[in-house]
């Protein structure tokens, strides 16, 4: 069974931002609401890219300790 909650609720807000600048940054456009438009391709390639970005932080994170 999956979970797919968000374990820290004002993350929530950040990953949104995220997707939005990632989105941006790759030439996808996104609306507010709805975005069952989009291509798997493209919603991999979001997806990918925000995964890449939050390993790169936590490694930046742990280097700086």
């Amino acid at each position: 069974m999956s979970n797919k909650s968000i374990e820290v609720p004002a993350a929530k807000q950040a990953l949104d931002q995220m997707k939005y600048e990632v989105a941006n940054q790759i030439g996808v456009t996104l609306d507010k609401s709805y975005n069952g438009n989009i291509s798997s391709k493209d919603a991999g390639r979001i997806g990918g890219s925000m995964t890449k970005k939050l390993v790169e932080m936590a490694e930046n994170n742990m280097s700086n300790k």
